[in-house]
């Protein structure tokens, strides 16, 4: 199996990541993200499965326990979490 690059797009919410992640879209079409998931609510415009899997807190809780995040964190009264 060939082994690809992973690449971590991170900073403080409104700083543009989105942006990033979509301009390298259009240029790198052979790049795949990942989509996390998250227990806060959709914003206007927001696609679930595209920008996020919404999941209700609960759902959260039992993927949690049963070990279906490579990482995951509270961030103020919501989950988000990488499958």
């Amino acid at each position: 199996m060939s082994q690809g690059t992973l690449y971590i797009i991170s900073a403080p919410s409104g700083a543009g990541k989105t942006s990033m992640v979509k301009a390298l879209l259009q240029r790198l079409p052979d790049v795949v993200v990942s989509v996390s998931n998250t227990t806060r609510a959709p914003r206007p415009g927001e696609q679930d499965g595209v920008d996020y899997h919404f999941t209700d807190k609960a759902e959260f809780e039992r993927l949690v326990e049963a070990g279906e995040f490579l990482e995951y964190a509270q961030v103020f009264d919501n989950y988000y979490g990488t499958r």
